[in-house]
């Protein structure tokens, strides 16, 4: 059995959730992230015995449509799979069925579920450090059970919270350069939707723009944010949903 991770992780939470969950299932794991240019992105090669850990991030309750169109590209060749929906403190809403109904159509196996709690995104204060040293703990115990169950050709679905039709996804604001900027390309370079030119990397192009933060999360200088006003306004429109910690939750 090869353990394969798909993520799609624009500013590394989303990535260490999966990490430690592999950690805990115990066998060296492989690493597709599919939040990358279209011509980076090298789809895995999965075979029917193995373990495929698929772990997204949560924009406003929903998962991201980008990460679900890649992730239909993939060949699941009828593997069992673990679905994991990262949010930042607040709530996965529908995205944990969202994952698990995608994964289910292409045809993956889904054996288990994972609501996990990463640094929120946008608003890092919500989730701040997390995965902390007790998320490890959990997610690694939460790895354990899956292996398990997977070990033993048990191929029950899990039953997962959420509503069909999903909610709809809500906006979120999008981010660009400001003072500070000194115009050296990285956020362009590793944008995974080519919204911002090398050109001109204080703009963005807003029709392309999915608002992953990917490139907040490597600017430098720390220029290229979402600007005082929709920080604030964001930061309010949190504050009482984050404001109790959430912990993580395992459907098997």
């Amino acid at each position: 059995m090869k353990i394969h991770q798909i993520i799609f992780s624009p500013t590394g939470g989303t990535r260490r959730v999966s990490e430690i969950l592999c950690q805990g299932i115990g066998k060296e794991s492989v690493a597709t992230d599919l939040c990358v240019k279209t011509s980076d992105i090298q789809l895995p090669n999965i075979h029917e015995d193995d373990l495929v850990v698929i772990t997204m991030p949560v924009f406003a309750g929903r998962v991201p449509a980008l990460a679900v169109e890649r992730l239909r590209k993939v060949n699941p060749s009828k593997a069992k799979c673990v679905v994991v929906a990262v949010f930042g403190n607040r709530a996965y809403d529908d995205a944990l069925l969202e994952m698990q109904d995608v994964a289910t159509d292409i045809g993956f196996q889904v054996i288990a579920a994972v609501g996990a709690v990463a640094e929120h995104s946008i608003i890092r204060k919500y989730g701040k450090g997390r995965p902390d040293t007790n998320d490890e703990q959990t997610l690694r115990h939460f790895g354990a059970d899956i292996m398990r169950k997977a070990e033993g050709n048990d191929c029950t679905m899990p039953k997962v919270p959420g509503n069909r039709p999903y909610k709809k996804g809500g906006k979120v604001p999008q981010p660009r350069g400001r003072g500070g900027c000194i115009r050296c390309g990285v956020c362009a370079k590793q944008c995974p939707v080519d919204a911002i030119q090398l050109s001109d990397p204080k703009t963005v192009d807003a029709a392309k723009c999915i608002s992953c933060m990917r490139c907040v999360s490597v600017c430098q200088t720390g220029a290229r944010n979402i600007g005082v006003v929709m920080n604030f306004l964001a930061t309010q429109g949190l504050k009482k949903v984050c404001a109790t910690r959430k912990e993580n939750e395992l459907y098997i």
